[in-house]
């Protein structure tokens, strides 16, 4: 007898062999399906970089309008009563002086 394999050998090395790669090729089918294609990463990409500039201006915003609030709180509030408290302070100074 010679060392060949017999036929159902070869055709069960083949069989295990074909088996073993379509298990890879079934686990390659299941990654490549849990991957984002690159039309939705683009598209998230852009919704993202479109929503962080939006939250950028509004930052801005908010910014400007705090440095006018504090503009209105000096002139409304603060300068005013500076104009009163001031006057009062100096005649209350004179009339301590003489």
């Amino acid at each position: 007898m010679s060392d060949e394999p017999t036929l159902g050998e070869v055709v069960r090395r083949f069989e295990d062999r074909f088996a073993d790669v379509r298990d890879d090729i079934a686990g390659l089918g299941r990654r490549i399906d849990s991957k984002v294609s690159q039309d939705v990463y683009d598209l998230r990409h852009e919704a993202l970089a479109s929503r962080v500039s939006t939250l950028e201006t509004l930052r801005e915003k908010d910014a400007e309008k705090l440095v006018a609030t504090r503009r209105w709180l000096i002139g409304a509030v603060v300068v005013p009563l500076v104009g009163i408290l001031l006057p009062v302070v100096l005649l209350l100074i004179q009339g301590a002086g003489s």
